[in-house]
């Protein structure tokens, strides 16, 4: 597996969050979690996930996609990792943008608590 490394550093920053959460999946490849918010179509609302992809370590934020003012003040470089709305792609450890990761994922936490979602 030759992002394990990466997967852990990321994980760190996602997994504080699980004890407030449901986390559906906690493997080595894999971390998963889901709000206890059932919305509309009767799922839970998804918080994040990280997970190793073939090229890639992924890492997924739902928070800055219901909330893209999240996204305001990120760095360029941050920026450019991002694939769609709501996930950044990494193939390598970058701790300026991981610390600025996990500010974002702050961020998003309590935006979610104040929205009544956690």
């Amino acid at each position: 597996m030759a992002f394990a490394e990466l997967f852990a550093t990321l994980s760190e920053i996602m997994r504080p969050y699980a004890e407030h959460l449901d986390c559906k999946i906690d493997q080595a490849d894999i971390l998963y979690l889901d709000t206890c918010y059932i919305m509309k179509n009767k799922k839970p609302l998804f918080f994040g996930s990280v997970q190793i992809k073939k090229n890639y370590v992924s890492y997924h934020l739902m928070p800055i996609y219901t909330n893209p003012e999240l996204l305001e003040n990120i760095s360029p470089a941050l920026k450019k990792r991002m694939q769609g709305k709501s996930c950044f792609n990494f193939r390598k450890i970058q701790p300026e943008l991981f610390d600025e990761l996990r500010q974002l994922t702050q961020a998003g936490f309590e935006t979610y608590r104040q929205q009544g979602y956690v």
